[in-house]
């Protein structure tokens, strides 16, 4: 799961890299006011969602399995106490 969150953090900064980059180079349009900043982590944002949910998906599948597995111990435990007397 931390593996899958720091790719993910990967490729939002790489994307946010692009655009900073984008938006100094006059590529990519600039916000109005101080909201420059807010502009280019909106950007980053949509752009590396897409990208995320397609080069990520192995990764997503290996830590939603964790999660399952890691759900069903909790099941299996939750009814082992529920069973046993006081």
């Amino acid at each position: 799961m931390l593996r899958y969150t720091l790719m993910r953090l990967g490729v939002f900064v790489g994307c946010f890299v692009v655009v900073w980059g984008g938006v100094y180079a006059g590529v990519l349009p600039s916000a109005v006011g101080d909201s420059n900043g807010i502009w280019m982590i909106l950007l980053a944002l949509v752009i590396s969602a897409p990208i995320s949910f397609v080069v990520l998906r192995g990764e997503r599948d290996r830590a939603s399995e964790q999660i399952v597995e890691r759900m069903e111990r909790a099941k299996v435990n939750l009814e082992l106490n529920r069973t046993q007397e006081d």
